[in-house]
């Protein structure tokens, strides 16, 4: 994941440049990929507007309850759901690139093998990252992967400070101790290792982590992975088949429907978002992604009726504010960034 990427306007004589925090979130990934796409052809607009936040708000929506979506499946193994979202996604990835004729821009993966090393990395971990989420959504856990992804911010930071070097500054430090604080509660106050949430934050931060160091684009890097994995998931998802233990052809016709949907359920948040972009600034954007975690959490509190005692409710409480905290920090920081950009104008 880069630090900031590179556009020109329709129809401007000049380059412009949106810089992006070291501490890439899923919303960083997914902006930078529809960028070098081309869905975003201008820069965010300065002020939002209701629809740019009713498009944005609503891909969130949608991620937020996906985790609804992969109960349908729960019947199919986890390791084959994610090698119909590494098949059907691929087909989506590789028609924008067809739209944009950027094929050109995975070359470097295929002629360096430490950019091939780094895609291979990275595509093993957004794989991992994806299986247990799933697994462990369909296992009744939706609470917990809620809380990975909500952690995932603060991770970046802490990882952005451990391997990077990059200084944090003092709201920074706070938040984090106090998601250390609510971790620590969690496994002596309850008794439970949270080990779901830690491995999806750290699987996506890790990720994140070599996205910044790998020479490609998001979209380009993001198709690198998935062919990589491809041979892999076409050729468990041809095992299964055969051996007659797979969803296809041996389920009912409204799985088929479910399991076949993969890419379309990727592709139109994916859209929405784009839409949203536009018209949004980042720091709006990143405060709207703390939409999907948390809609994901009142459905594992509403509707599955998942365990969420007192004592939980005070390590996710510890872990809100320091997100709170991170959250101001944040906004404040790229809010003196456009005063002082416009006093320089």
């Amino acid at each position: 994941m880069r630090p900031a990427f590179f556009g020109r306007a329709a129809g401007a004589a000049h380059s412009w440049t949106v810089n992006i925090p070291h501490s890439a979130t899923p919303v960083d990934v997914a902006l930078d990929a529809l960028q070098v796409a081309g869905l975003l052809s201008h820069p965010p607009a300065a002020s939002g507007n209701f629809r740019g936040v009713f498009a944005a708000s609503t891909s969130f929506l949608i991620w937020g309850t996906v985790p609804i979506y992969w109960k349908q499946m729960h019947c199919v193994s986890p390791f084959e759901l994610i090698a119909h979202r590494v098949t059907w996604s691929l087909l989506f990835l590789l028609g924008i690139m067809a739209l944009q004729k950027s094929f050109g821009e995975m070359r470097p993966a295929f002629t360096n093998l430490r950019t091939f090393g780094i895609s291979l990395a990275s595509g093993a971990l957004l794989t991992a990252n994806w299986t247990i989420y799933v697994w462990a959504v369909n296992s009744g856990h939706v609470i917990e992967s809620s809380l990975g992804y909500f952690l995932v911010p603060l991770g970046n930071v802490a990882m952005g400070f451990l391997l990077l070097h990059e200084r944090l500054r003092p709201l920074q430090w706070t938040a984090i101790a106090l998601a250390a604080l609510g971790v620590g509660f969690l496994l002596f106050g309850v008794g439970h290792v949270p080990w779901i949430a830690l491995s999806l934050a750290i699987t996506w931060s890790s990720y994140s982590l070599l996205r910044k160091k790998s020479p490609l684009g998001s979209l380009a890097g993001l198709t690198v992975e998935t062919i990589i994995l491809l041979p892999l998931a076409a050729g468990f998802l041809l095992w299964r088949t055969y051996t007659g233990s797979g969803a296809l052809g041996h389920a009912s016709p409204l799985l088929h429907v479910y399991v076949l949907s993969v890419g379309v359920v990727t592709a139109i948040p994916l859209l929405l978002f784009a839409y949203g972009a536009r018209r949004l600034r980042l720091a709006t954007l990143g405060l709207l992604q703390y939409i999907a975690p948390t809609v994901q959490f009142f459905i594992g509190l509403l509707i599955y009726r998942e365990p969420f005692d007192s004592a939980r409710f005070q390590a996710y409480a510890l872990i809100w504010i320091g997100l709170v905290l991170y959250s101001a920090d944040s906004f404040w920081v790229q809010r003196r960034m456009l005063l002082k950009a416009a006093g320089a104008a």
